[in-house]
C-alpha cells in the first residue's frame, strides 16, 4: 500500500502517541501534527494567564499551581516509556509536562509537528458518497498573523487529538447573574491566595473538584463542596463541608436542594469541560450532545468514516496507556491489519454500549465514561488489533489507589510505590511533601 498521510491535530499526550506510532512505520505513515501552541504538553502546559493568550485565542491549559496528579507516575505512563524512577509517584504537573517533552524527544517526534498552527476547517472529499475512500481536506493558520492566508492540505486519515479540559462546563442555575461575588471555574483557577479568608462555594466533587477544595481551604476561612453524589467517606479539614447541591443562588447566599442557606463570597465551578469539534465541517456528520459524541466506534472511530478517528475522549481513565490502545487500534483500522465490521454493526456495538450505562444509571452525559471499564475496554482493543496487552500490575495499582483516595483524600498523595514487574506492585513507606 502507499504511504498514508495523516493529520494530527494536538501535540498533547494523545497527538504525540500518535505520531509515535505512525514514526515507527515510516513506510505506511506519513504524520502531520498541527499544534497551536508553540511547544508539546496540551493540557499540561502551565500558565498564569487566563482568558486569551497573546495571539488572541483561548488559553487551553486547566493547571493550577499546586497540582499533582491524583494517580501515581507507575500507572500513568505509557506503556512503553516510564516515568523517572527517581521521582515521587504523585508528580507535580511540572513533572509530567517534563515526561511528555521527553516522549516526544525519544521518539523523535518534533520534526512531524507544526507549532503555532490552528486547524480552522476539516472537511471530508469523496465522489459518489464513497465513504470508505474518502480524503480530507485540513485548513490551517498560522497563530502568529492571523492576517495570512490560511493554507489547506489534502490528508488520507485525521486523527483529533485536541483534547476535552479547555472548553468550561458552567451548568444554569436560577439567580447567577445577581451573585455579587466572583464567579469562576476551576479552568481558570492558578493559585488559593484569591480567596483568602472568603467563604467559598465549589460546585462539583469530582476528582478536580475535592482536590481544589483541599487546595483552596488553606486559605479560605470556609469551603462548601456542593455535589449530588455519595458523600465523601474521608476526613476533610475542619473548615470543608459538605452539602447539597444547588438550587438556586442569590447576591450573597447559596440555596441548596435540603433548602438550607449559607453566605458565601465566591463560587467555583468544578463542573467538568464541553467537547469542541467546531472545526469539523458538517459534512463530517459528527454530533456533540450534552457530552456524547456520535457516531463513534469504541469511542475512537467514525462508524461512517474510519479514517476519521478520535483520540482521548473518554473520561475517567488512564489516560497516557488508553491513549496508546487507542492510536494502535486507529492505526490498525487505517492499514487495514484490522477488519472492521460493516458500519452497521459499529453503529449498533455504539447504542448497546451507550444503553448499559443508562441500564447502570449513568446519566447521558456519562457516555464515554470509563472508571473501572477502561481495562476491559482497552484489552478489548489491543485484542482486535492483534496487539501486546498491557500489564495487569497497572490495573491492580489502580484499583488500590482508588481505595485509598476514598479513604484518606488528605493525605494518599503522601503514598510511594513501586512496580516489581508485570503483576505486582510494592507500596513504600508514607512521605511528607
Amino acid at each position: 500500500m502507499n504511504r498514508l498521510r495523516v493529520a494530527v491535530i494536538g501535540g498533547g499526550g494523545a497527538g504525540l502517541c500518535a505520531a509515535r506510532y505512525m514514526a515507527a512505520r515510516p513506510d505506511k505513515f506519513e504524520p502531520v501534527v498541527f499544534e497551536k501552541a508553540e511547544n508539546v504538553g496540551g493540557t499540561w502546559v502551565y500558565t498564569e494567564e487566563t482568558g486569551k493568550d497573546k495571539y488572541g485565542y483561548p488559553i487551553h491549559s486547566s493547571m493550577y499551581s499546586s497540582l499533582r496528579t491524583n494517580l501515581p507516575k507507575e500507572v500513568m505512563a505509557f506503556p512503553d516509556f516510564p516515568f523517572d524512577s527517581s521521582l515521587p509517584s504523585f508528580i507535580k504537573h511540572t513533572d509530567v509536562l517534563k515526561y511528555i517533552e521527553q516522549y516526544a524527544q525519544h521518539f523523535n517526534l518534533l520534526k512531524y509537528i507544526q507549532f503555532c498552527k490552528v486547524v480552522e476547517l476539516v472537511r471530508p472529499i469523496s465522489s459518489a458518497d464513497d465513504t470508505k475512500h474518502v480524503s480530507w481536506e485540513v485548513t490551517v493558520r498560522d497563530v502568529r498573523n492571523l492576517q495570512s492566508e490560511s493554507t489547506t492540505e489534502k490528508f488520507d486519515a485525521v486523527i483529533v487529538c485536541n483534547g476535552h479540559y479547555a472548553v468550561p462546563k458552567i451548568p444554569t442555575i436560577p439567580g447567577l447573574d445577581t451573585f455579587s461575588g466572583e464567579v469562576l471555574h476551576s479552568h481558570e483557577y492558578r493559585h488559593p491566595s484569591i480567596f483568602n479568608d472568603q467563604t467559598v462555594l465549589v460546585i462539583g466533587a469530582g476528582a478536580s473538584g475535592i482536590d481544589i477544595a483541599l487546595d483552596i481551604s488553606s486559605k479560605a476561612k470556609q469551603v462548601y463542596i456542593s455535589h449530588w453524589k455519595p458523600r465523601i467517606a474521608s476526613t476533610l479539614p475542619e473548615n470543608i463541608k459538605e452539602v447539597q447541591a444547588v438550587k438556586a443562588v442569590s447576591s450573597s447566599e447559596a440555596i441548596f436542594t435540603d433548602d438550607a442557606r449559607v453566605h458565601i463570597d465566591a463560587i467555583l465551578f468544578c463542573t467538568g469541560y464541553n467537547y469542541d469539534f467546531s472545526f469539523l465541517h458538517t459534512d463530517c456528520k459528527v454530533n456533540v450532545g450534552d457530552g456524547r459524541v456520535t457516531p463513534l466506534y469504541k469511542h475512537v472511530l467514525h462508524s461512517t468514516f474510519p479514517s476519521l478517528s478520535f483520540i482521548g475522549i473518554t473520561m475517567r481513565i488512564c489516560p497516557f496507556p488508553q491513549f496508546a490502545a487507542q492510536c494502535q487500534f486507529a492505526l490498525a483500522a487505517l492499514d487495514g491489519s484490522m477488519k472492521l465490521p460493516s458500519r452497521i454493526e459499529m453503529e449498533a456495538n455504539e447504542a448497546e454500549d451507550y444503553q448499559n450505562r443508562l441500564d447502570q444509571g449513568l446519566p447521558h452525559r456519562y457516555a464515554h465514561f470509563m472508571g473501572m471499564r477502561q481495562w476491559d475496554y482497552n484489552a478489548d482493543l489491543l485484542r482486535q488489533a492483534n496487539l501486546d496487552q498491557h500489564a495487569p500490575v497497572v490495573e491492580k495499582l489502580y484499583d488500590a489507589i482508588a481505595v485509598e483516595r476514598k479513604r484518606n483524600v488528605c493525605h494518599y498523595k503522601n503514598i510511594n510505590f513501586k512496580l516489581i514487574d508485570g503483576n505486582n506492585f510494592e507500596t513504600l513507606q508514607s512521605v511528607e511533601q
